[in-house]
């Protein structure tokens, strides 16, 4: 099994980072249209333009939720299931002295997953800039 893993570090506080994870308005800004919520256990979809091979759903269920002030970091973790492939997603964020460190894996890849996960690796550098810039645009709660 392969493992996915993107880090960056960013000068905006964990908080708005969460909330662009886990808010599913914000969340369809720089990912893809959901039904998203915070709850684990919950199961939710991801969608985007279907494709001749692909109906462009997502399958999820979150998996584990470790919000921020439960400790010296915040966790989210949930599965997703489309097209033959299986993966789990975990983000993870700590706070350093001016912001925030931010690292997502997506592991479970198996050997024939090879077209996925390279379609993965360029997708998620893509999906995390986005990321990074929606949270720094983000007002403080």
């Amino acid at each position: 099994m392969r493992t996915l893993i993107v880090e960056r570090e960013w000068q905006i506080p964990l908080e708005k980072v969460w909330r662009a994870l886990t808010d599913g308005r914000i969340l369809e800004q720089w990912l893809m249209k959901n039904d998203f919520q915070l709850e684990a256990g919950r199961r939710f979809h991801f969608r985007t333009a279907p494709t001749h091979q692909w109906d462009g759903i997502v399958n999820c269920e979150v998996m584990e939720v470790d919000a921020p002030g439960s400790g010296d970091f915040a966790r989210l973790v949930y599965s997703l299931k489309a097209a033959g492939l299986s993966t789990l997603v975990t983000w993870t964020l700590t706070p350093t002295p001016s912001g925030v460190r931010m690292r997502m894996e997506q592991s479970g890849f198996r050997p024939r997953d090879e077209y996925n996960f390279q379609g993965a690796t360029g997708a998620w550098q893509r999906f995390i800039a986005a990321l990074g810039e929606c949270a720094a645009g983000l007002e403080d709660a």
